[in-house]
């Protein structure tokens, strides 16, 4: 197996708390910079961003999960990830007919644009993609897998937008690929409080909405390639892929 250094939370310009240096073009340079072989790119319940960067990260050698952090009707934050622009363009759909239409006040939140790699804005998101879709946390997981797609919930250690936060548990009929940790706590001391998630796997990401953030925290996947179907099997610990969170 090989080891890949991966950092599967990052914001770009799209998101409206995503600083204006996070153009595709720069999150790309940084990665490559900081030897991050996966990137996971998870806008604000938005994937619109996702294809581009793949493009221009294979050029790297970098491997791009393509997704979106999505807000639940809980207010539960959770990174959604799929293999190819077909599956993702069916959830970007889902997306925009569950997002409330709410529109965007720049001012307050930040801008929400769509960047080409000349950096040129090419499009403006109108409703704000920080609220809460009008899904539950179990509709999404659902939608998530019938696009056979990946679905952790985000750094579910923090005390606002987790899954522990906003629900006080993680249901144990929920089916998750794996649970994501901040970088504000290590492995061991969640699960002195939380023993009964000793089961799952864990991922800790950097969460970057600026760009010396990107990298910063990463997993690391044993894995024999960069593909899809290898991530998977890693977050399940199958024949012999495995993931371990960088100390």
């Amino acid at each position: 197996m090989r080891k890949y250094r991966a950092d599967l939370h990052t914001h770009t310009v799209l998101s409206p708390c995503g600083d204006l240096e996070m153009s595709p073009v720069n999150i790309v340079q940084k990665a490559s910079e900081r030897g991050i072989d996966i990137l996971g790119i998870t806008d604000h319940n938005s994937t619109l961003h996702a294809p581009l960067i793949k493009e221009l990260a294979a050029k790297e050698g970098i491997m791009v999960l393509m997704g979106a952090e999505v807000t639940t009707k809980e207010e539960v934050h959770c990174l959604c990830f799929f293999e190819d622009e077909i599956k993702l363009s069916e959830f970007q759909k889902y997306l925009d007919q569950h997002l409330p239409k709410i529109p965007n006040d720049e001012n307050k939140f930040g801008y929400q644009v769509v960047v080409n790699e000349k950096e040129e804005i090419v499009d403006e998101v109108e409703c704000l993609l920080i609220s809460g879709l009008s899904q539950s946390i179990e509709e999404i997981e659902r939608k998530v897998h019938d696009l056979e797609g990946l679905f952790i919930p985000a750094h579910i250690n923090k005390m606002m937008n987790s899954i522990i936060s906003q629900l006080g548990f993680l249901p144990t009929d929920l089916n998750v690929d794996a649970l994501e940790l901040s970088h504000h706590i290590t492995k061991e001391e969640f699960l002195k409080k939380n023993k009964y998630l000793s089961k799952y796997n864990f991922i800790t990401s950097s969460d970057a909405h600026y760009i010396e953030n990107i990298g910063n925290t990463w997993t690391n996947f044993f894995m024999e390639e960069l593909s899809f179907c290898e991530v998977r099997k890693a977050l399940r610990s199958e024949k012999g892929r495995k993931v371990e969170l960088e100390k």
